[in-house]
């Protein structure tokens, strides 16, 4: 039976078949660095967002989503790989997946899906692990001459990056790789309004992709939405008029580390040109739709749509989405086409690591060896979805944030500015949050606790106001450290450039790159 977009709709809000009786084609479209807040479709009354307005009519919208980690590396692997950030291990302290870690995309691929991982996120490579499985890639590195990216190279590359991060001495020299990859990134961008923007050629690249194949999973990572802000002049001057993206602070570490100030109306502007960024995504995502649609390849395809974190403009005395666990970073939007999602689940508070068990779960639950188990309580497929003890908390972990203290701190020496060691800026944090409170352990400063229903900014810190609701969230925090095997060993010095345990092969090519004399 055929059904038009208003019968589907009414179709999704009755109700849900147990089992998809088809593979369904998948596409994973990741908005990197959007806020839920900004978008039109959870209540922002600036219209960024015509596209995924349009989608909101046929797809559900999740009201309460939450991401296990403030930021790219740690959130793409748990969506990989089903795991927390603990399970997978992937982290500033150690920047890639493990060994052995079994991606969605491998277990797909195994199961007959041809799949494609386009992005121009610098923590999605071979080097970090997350496009392993994935047929066809193009990454941030396509910068990079394409000989240069033969397959040993890319192997040795893979190989090198895990050495210079297996022990925390080294984590200078990582640091070092992605300063320069950022760099590039801010170069670029300031160069050319459109520069920074890969969306167009990934947009391109998926719909030439799905065009071709027909059992395909494509991810899609877009960074518009990503500091720095330079949005094509179209869309500025819809959203940000008279701003010039070069008069305005770019720089995050720069604001954190006390070395700029911003005052409320650079502030002002600074959102403006992130409104606009999120507009110029919106309308590449129209592009790809409205294509889809128009080439019957819609009805056939479950879409997600979500970020995987936010951004902070100022909020809790910070810029860019580091050094706190704050629902402007974790609470993430979360958009799902599907006839088979019932509409109740709106009820529910979902964690943005059910996607991989819910992408499982419509490719028909095959999982390649060492890969994590279908679980059908985290499928949003499965009647039984999220009917599980301890379903109503969602975790969120942050480790010590390595590659970004050092540059905050190289921001502050240069200000002559010291920067207060028992300070979040060196705190590891984890968090339990349900729909109405949340409780964040941290490492070095205050814990924390906030009645989000009642004070959603996370402005009144309730931690000395001992109640049953913060006892049981502390309990069942303890109880997910004990389940997923979660510690805070202490880390060597990371300022320790000591290179002397390194093989002399991977000192040579060290050399060869600049970071050593």
């Amino acid at each position: 039976m055929e059904l038009n977009h208003d019968e589907e709709f009414d179709f999704l809000q009755m109700g849900r078949t147990n089992m998809v009786t088809k593979k369904q084609n998948i596409l994973l479209i990741v908005m990197d660095t959007v806020r839920r807040d900004r978008l039109s479709i959870y209540g922002y009354e600036k219209k960024v967002s015509p596209s995924l307005e349009e989608l909101s009519k046929e797809a559900l919208v999740l009201e309460h989503v939450v991401s296990p980690a403030p930021w790219t590396l740690p959130v793409h692997a748990s969506l990989f790989t089903g795991l927390y950030p603990s399970e997978h291990g992937a982290s500033q302290e150690r920047p890639y997946l493990k060994k052995d870690s079994t991606t969605l995309a491998t277990s797909l691929s195994e199961s007959g899906y041809s799949t494609a991982c386009y992005s121009s996120n610098a923590w999605i490579t071979p080097y970090t692990g997350l496009t392993s499985g994935f047929e066809d890639v193009d990454s941030f590195f396509e910068i990079i001459p394409q000989p240069l990216l033969s397959k040993p190279v890319v192997l040795f590359y893979a190989w090198f990056w895990r050495k210079i991060n297996s022990k925390p001495r080294f984590n200078s020299i990582a640091t070092k790789i992605v300063e320069v990859g950022n760099e590039i990134h801010e170069f670029l961008s300031s160069k050319n309004e459109l520069a920074d923007s890969k969306t167009p050629s990934v947009i391109d690249k998926t719909i030439n992709f799905i065009d071709s194949h027909e059992q395909y999973f494509v991810f899609i990572n877009l960074m518009d939405a990503h500091l720095p802000y330079n949005p094509p002049k179209k869309c500025r001057d819809k959203f940000a008029p008279d701003v010039d993206p070069n008069s305005v602070c770019q720089n995050s570490k720069e604001y954190n580390s006390g070395s700029r100030d911003i005052l409320e109306d650079e502030w002002d502007k600074i959102r403006q040109l992130y409104d606009a960024e999120i507009h110029y995504l919106d309308s590449q995502l129209g592009r790809l739709f409205n294509w889809m649609k128009s080439n019957n390849k819609w009805d056939e395809t479950l879409v997600i749509v979500c970020s995987d974190h936010g951004e902070l403009h100022g909020e809790h005395g910070l810029y860019g989405h580091e050094f706190c666990i704050y629902d402007q970073l974790v609470h993430v939007p979360l958009l799902i086409k599907h006839n088979n999602i019932d509409g109740a689940i709106q009820n529910h508070q979902i964690e943005l690591i059910d996607l991989y068990h819910t992408i499982i779960d419509a490719s028909g639950g095959f999982v390649a060896e060492k890969g994590t188990p279908l679980d059908k309580k985290r499928s949003l497929l499965s009647s039984t979805y999220r009917q599980f003890e301890g379903s109503e908390f969602a975790f969120i972990e942050y480790s010590k944030p390595i590659v970004e203290l050092q540059q905050l701190e190289s921001k502050a020496k240069k200000s002559n500015i010291t920067i207060d060691k028992h300070s979040r800026f060196y705190s590891r944090m984890r968090g339990i949050r349900t729909k109405k409170t949340k409780y964040i352990k941290n490492e070095i400063i205050t814990d924390e606790f906030y009645q989000i229903d009642e004070d959603p900014n996370e402005l009144n810190n309730q931690i000395n106001s001992k109640n049953s609701t913060m006892d049981s969230l502390t309990n069942s925090l303890s109880t997910f450290e004990i389940k997923t095997k979660a510690s805070w060993d202490a880390i060597a010095n990371p300022n320790d450039d000591t290179t002397s345990d390194m093989d002399e092969q991977v000192r040579n090519r060290l050399r060869d790159l600049g970071y050593l004399d």
